[in-house]
C-alpha cells in the first residue's frame, strides 16, 4: 500500500478518535447538571465525570478566576486534541502501510492501529501537559509529579475510542484497496525471526522484571536527583520506566504472588509471539516501523496483564463497564519507551542474523549456475 492509499484511512481513523474523545469530554460536563441523578448514581457518576474530564473542552469548576487561565487551559485541550490526530495520522499511515489489512494481516493491522492509538493519547497529553498545567495558577510547584499525574490521565477512555477508530481505520482502508492486488506473506527465517523476537522481550522484559522489583523501584520512585523545578523527578521516572511493580513473596500470599508473576510472565508471551509474526507479516522490515510496531506489541501485552489482573484484585460481584475501563490503559508511557527500544533491538537483530534475505530466492540463484554447467556439458 502506498502512503497517499493509506493517508485517507488513517485520516478517517484519526477524526474517529478525536470527534469520540471530544465527545466524551463534552459529556463530562453534562453529568454535572441536576438531571443526570435521575439515570446514574452519584457514586456511578462522580467515577464516569472523573475518568471523562481529561478529555473536557469546557474548564473545571475548580480553575483560578481569571480569562488567562481559561485561555490556558484552552489552549492545552487544543493542543491535545490536534496532538490526537497529528500522531494517530502518522502511525497510522506507517502501520498500513507495512502491515496493510489484507487477508491473513486485517486482526493484526486492527490491534496494532487500535494500540498505537493507545500511545497517541498519551504523547498528546505529555505534550499539552506544560499548558495545563499553567493554568493552574501553580505550575513551579512540584512541577514534575503534577506532570506525572497529567501524562497518566485519559488513557482508559483512549482505550475505547482508539477501538473505534481502529476499526473504522481498517474498514476504510480495506475498501480503499479493493482493486490492488493483496501482498502474499514471506517466509521468513526461523532462527532469524525468533531471535531478534527474543532479543527485543529482553529489552521489554528488563522493566518488567528488574526495573519493577521493590527495591529498585523503590530507588526509582525516591531518586534524589534534581533540584528546584526538576525536583522529584521519582514519580515521573516511575511513570516512564516501569511496567510493572511486584514485592517479594513474602508480603502476600505464595500463590497470589505467583498469579501475579504468571501475569507478567504472559506480558512477555505476548511481546515475543508478536515480534516473532512480524518480519513475515510486515511487507518490508524496517527500523522505524519495528519500532512502531514494538510500541504497539508492548501496549498489547499490557492491555492482556491488566485485563488477566482484573479478577485477582477486586470483588467479581461489583464488575461493571466503569469497573473493567478504569483498571485498563494504564503503563502506557513506559510501553512506549521500551517498546520503541525493542522494536529497535529486534529490527537490528534481525538484520544481522541474516532476515533480511528472502529464503525463498536462495536456492533458486543457487541452481541457475549448476543448470547451466549441465546444459553446458551436454
Amino acid at each position: 500500500m502506498t502512503y497517499r492509499r493509506a493517508l485517507f484511512p488513517a485520516a478517517v481513523g484519526a477524526v474517529l478518535v478525536t470527534l469520540v474523545l471530544w465527545w466524551a469530554g463534552a459529556s463530562a460536563q453534562a453529568l454535572r447538571l441536576p438531571g443526570a441523578g435521575t439515570m446514574l448514581d452519584p457514586e456511578t457518576a462522580a467515577q464516569l465525570r472523573q475518568l471523562l474530564m481529561p478529555w473536557s473542552y469546557d474548564p473545571p469548576s475548580g480553575m483560578l478566576s481569571g480569562g488567562e487561565y481559561v485561555s490556558l487551559y484552552r489552549a492545552a485541550m487544543q493542543i491535545r486534541y490536534v496532538m490526537v490526530f497529528v500522531l494517530f495520522v502518522a502511525g497510522a499511515v506507517f502501520l498500513l502501510r507495512a502491515l496493510p489489512p489484507a487477508r491473513g494481516r486485517a486482526t493484526a493491522t486492527l490491534l496494532a492501529v487500535w494500540t498505537w492509538s493507545l500511545a497517541a493519547g498519551t504523547l498528546a497529553t505529555a505534550v499539552s501537559a506544560p499548558w495545563l498545567l499553567a493554568s493552574r495558577g501553580r505550575g513551579s510547584f512540584r512541577l514534575l509529579p503534577q506532570l506525572s499525574g497529567v501524562i497518566a490521565s485519559g488513557a482508559q477512555v483512549t482505550v475505547v475510542a482508539g477501538l473505534l477508530a481502529a476499526a473504522g481505520t481498517v474498514v476504510v482502508a480495506r475498501i480503499n484497496t479493493e482493486d490492488v492486488d493483496e501482498p502474499v506473506r514471506r517466509d521468513v527465517p526461523r532462527h532469524a525471526a525468533r531471535l531478534s523476537a527474543s532479543v527485543g522481550t529482553a529489552v521489554v522484559a528488563v522493566s518488567v522484571i528488574v526495573l519493577s522489583y521493590q527495591s529498585v523501584a523503590a530507588a526509582i520512585q525516591t531518586s534524589p536527583y534534581g533540584t528546584g523545578y526538576l525536583s522529584e523527578p521519582g514519580e515521573l521516572l516511575r511513570q516512564w520506566l516501569l511496567l510493572g511493580f511486584w514485592t517479594p513473596p513474602t508480603s502476600t500470599a505464595l500463590t497470589d504472588w505467583l498469579l501475579f508473576r504468571l501475569l507478567d510472565a504472559l506480558l512477555l508471551v505476548v511481546v515475543w509471539w508478536s515480534l516473532r509474526l512480524l518480519p513475515g507479516l510486515l511487507t518490508r522490515v524496517t527500523v522505524p516501523v519495528m519500532a512502531l510496531c514494538g510500541v504497539c506489541a508492548t501496549v498489547l501485552g499490557l492491555l492482556v496483564s491488566q485485563l488477566g489482573r482484573i479478577p485477582l484484585t477486586g470483588d467479581v460481584a461489583g464488575w461493571g463497564p466503569l469497573y473493567l475501563l478504569g483498571r485498563l490503559g494504564g503503563g502506557v508511557p513506559a510501553a512506549v519507551t521500551f517498546g520503541t527500544a525493542a522494536g529497535v533491538a529486534a529490527a537490528v537483530v534481525w538484520r544481522v542474523a541474516g532476515g533480511t534475505v528472502d529464503p525463498a530466492e536462495v536456492p533458486v540463484a543457487a541452481k541457475a549456475p549448476e543448470s547451466t554447467e549441465g546444459a553446458a556439458e551436454a
